[in-house]
């Protein structure tokens, strides 16, 4: 075996976690990450960013855009809204942050501002069938380029275990740059989960790129207002 192919399996190993000494540095890149933290009043995040090369992202099809399930969780409940009306605005209300109408709809079309506000406040969105057209036609320009257009609920569905099946998904995605950012937990996990976290993470990225690791240029973890430290 070439010193190049033992490199590669070595960088393989530990996207996979599958080697002692791989596996090894996203641990310790993550408890570096967290030993970064002071006292802070809030919970901090952990995220990682990741940087490509050699990948030509002005092509929207070679564009990461995926959501992931994280083995342990987000650290924290996605905040998820639904368009609704009826019984179904009645049952949404127990599971989901809020319930936005066919008349909100109207006005937030608008209200390009509002818009903008509701989508950034919310993990996801989730919507009646019938009202999908409506959406795509008044808030399609706000929340298609967000990756936040609502996934469609038909008319029996049980929306409680479609909200709860939301809870552990993060969006992993890239624009027109090479450096994007997931979110993998919080500070108030363990180290081991949120390297679990990060590995999937990674092997996702890692499977949707033409060269695999080879277009990845480089991986940092930390905290919101952390250092950041360098896995890759």
């Amino acid at each position: 075996m070439s010193a190049k192919e033992y490199r590669r399996r070595d960088v393989i190993s530990f996207y996979y976690g599958g080697e002692t000494i791989a596996s090894n540095k996203i641990n310790q890149a993550i408890a570096d990450a967290l030993s970064s933290n002071g006292e802070r009043k809030f919970v901090e995040t952990v995220e990682v960013a990741i940087n490509l090369k050699d990948v030509d992202l002005q092509n929207p099809q070679k564009r990461i855009s995926a959501e992931v399930a994280l083995p342990h969780g987000r650290g924290r409940p996605a905040r998820v809204a639904v368009f609704a009306q009826g019984e179904m605005a009645v049952i949404s209300k127990k599971v989901v942050d809020t319930v936005i109408s066919p008349e909100q709809i109207d006005e937030l079309s608008e209200n390009k501002r509002e818009a903008r506000k509701l989508a950034g406040k919310f993990d996801f969105f989730v919507a009646e069938t019938g009202l999908m057209a409506s959406i795509g036609k008044s808030l399609g320009v706000v929340l298609g380029p967000r990756g936040k257009m609502p996934r469609p609920i038909p008319p029996q569905a049980d929306i409680e275990r479609i909200i709860k099946g939301l809870t552990n998904l993060v969006p992993v995605r890239t624009k027109d740059r090479p450096t994007f950012h997931v979110p993998i937990g919080n500070v108030s996990m363990s180290q081991e989960q949120l390297a679990d976290n990060l590995e999937t993470i990674l092997k996702r990225v890692e499977s949707s790129l033409d060269r695999g690791y080879d277009n990845i240029a480089s991986v940092w973890v930390k905290t919101t207002m952390g250092k950041s430290v360098r896995l890759q």
